[in-house]
């Protein structure tokens, strides 16, 4: 399934990005949708779920913000705007 290939590689970055901190967990994640990446916000979420479970991204609050401008320059892309980390 494209989605969830989409998601492991969020979810890469998202753990390079913590582990670079020595995160114990990410408490937070906000990404952005583009007009033309064809995945709704309710989709990404359900997928962001069930692909973190058994991650330090388990859990995670998810802030999903959707572009509805189709001349965006990065309107087929997901991007991930921000994470919070809990640091032991």
């Amino acid at each position: 399934m494209h989605e969830a290939g989409l998601i492991r590689d969020l979810l890469a970055k998202i753990n390079e990005l913590a582990s670079r901190e020595d995160a114990t967990s990410v408490t937070r994640v906000t990404v952005w949708l583009g007009a033309l990446s064809h995945i709704s916000p309710e989709h990404f979420a359900e997928h962001f779920r069930n692909e973190t479970v058994g991650s330090l991204a388990e859990g995670a609050d998810l802030t999903v913000e959707a572009s509805a401008d189709i001349n965006h320059p990065q309107a087929q892309d997901i991007l991930l705007r921000s994470i919070e980390i809990a640091e032991a």
